[in-house]
């Protein structure tokens, strides 16, 4: 048994003085003040650690992420998948879900067959599929030759490929069938979500209707928002049912307009990393699928810069972004980077936040709200 003692924990009702007591890979007690004993019979030992008041903040939960280290989900192979997810679990995300842009048929099914061996192996919390079925006027860093119309049948091929590891799907609303996916979707127990899209208000709206939830990285790969037609970005907002991705990293999404989602959509903002093999690594060139990718200072962009190609960034640096530079309160920013997102995965009953019963999956922040620890199951990595 292990208590963290001098904490200053960020709660879901708050930022408290306390302390936090793991056994078992689990949280069995958080309290305020001094740490309360250790009552029971059967009690382990106690080892009390005193973190001298750092903050301490539930395990980063990314939803969606492509890479990093050099290495990327997109083959499926174990050895690529346990380099990126260890990456990130060294950056403090203990919860990850694997993300697939575009690719061909068979190449989607081989990637997201390899990706449930790790999920059986506990790397990844499930697998994202980014497509294929995109808008081509917002394809973004997807091969455009690959997009194609929602295809239930291969929808079904992918969920089965996957073997319960599917957790989300990301589609154009528009396209012939997109809401009839939606509801094979819902069915099949996979989160639907719109993004890469040029889709009206009222089309969107029929989307989330039919059980959409997420709007994937918002305002990024969507048609702009119009003060006469809101487009995705209105309709995710005015949704109290959708989780609104952001991807934090300064590129993508500036701090005046991150301050404005958060006040927009209170509860629902989902910090994403949207990170490819870059992440971690210098400037240079690299791959994102089947798509050449440069980066230069921090900025990923397709080789012929017609499109930014994700991030290289960590859950870390979007966490500390939105505090420090969108001046987002403290346990706001906690929420983005971990609850939200557990919840909109449907993983909140296990992660997300510093409760008794979920997993003991913690980060120690140091100076600058740097990473300085990271436990996962109860145990420091």
């Amino acid at each position: 048994m292990l208590t963290l003692a001098n904490a200053r924990l960020v709660l879901p009702s708050g930022v408290v003085d306390g302390w936090v007591r793991v056994q078992g890979g689990r949280i069995v007690g958080v309290g305020a003040g001094a740490p309360a004993g250790a009552d029971g019979a059967g009690a382990r030992p106690e080892v009390v650690e005193n973190v001298r008041g750092r903050v301490v903040v539930p395990g980063f939960v990314d939803m969606h992420v492509h890479g990093g280290a050099g290495a990327s989900y997109q083959s499926g192979r174990l050895e690529e998948a346990r380099r990126v997810a260890e990456f990130h679990l060294g950056a403090g995300t203990t919860t990850t879900v694997a993300s697939l842009v575009t690719g061909t048929p068979q190449g989607l099914v081989d990637g997201v067959a390899g990706l449930a061996d790790a999920a059986d192996e506990g790397l990844i919390a499930g697998i994202h599929l980014e497509g294929p079925y995109l808008a081509g006027s917002r394809c973004g860093a997807h091969d455009p030759a690959l997009l194609r119309e929602p295809d239930r049948d291969e929808f079904a091929r992918l969920v089965e490929a996957g073997r319960g590891h599917v957790r989300m799907i990301t589609l154009a609303p528009e396209l012939p069938g997109a809401v009839d996916l939606v509801r094979d979707a819902v069915r099949a127990g996979v989160v639907a979500a719109v993004g890469h899209t040029d889709a009206a208000g009222a089309c969107v709206r029929e989307a989330f209707d039919a059980g959409a939830r997420v709007a994937t990285h918002l305002f990024n790969g969507m048609r702009p928002l119009h003060h006469r037609e809101g487009g995705p970005v209105g309709a995710a907002l005015g949704d109290a049912r959708v989780t609104v991705e952001l991807i934090n990293d300064g590129v993508h999404v500036e701090p005046e307009v991150v301050r404005l989602v958060f006040a927009a959509a209170g509860g629902r903002v989902a910090l994403i990393t949207d990170a490819m093999g870059a992440a971690g690594m210098g400037d240079g060139s690299y791959r994102l699928g089947p798509m050449s990718v440069t980066v230069s200072g921090g900025r990923a962009t397709l080789e012929d810069g017609t499109s930014i190609a994700g991030s290289t960034i960590t859950m870390a640096e979007a966490f500390r972004r939105a505090v420090e530079v969108a001046g987002i309160p403290l346990e706001d920013a906690s929420r983005a980077a971990s609850l939200v997102p557990a919840r909109a995965l449907g993983l909140d009953h296990e992660v997300g936040s510093l409760d008794v019963g979920k997993r003991a999956d913690l980060v120690v922040l140091g100076e600058g709200r740097s990473v300085a620890r990271v436990m996962k199951d109860g145990r420091w990595r």
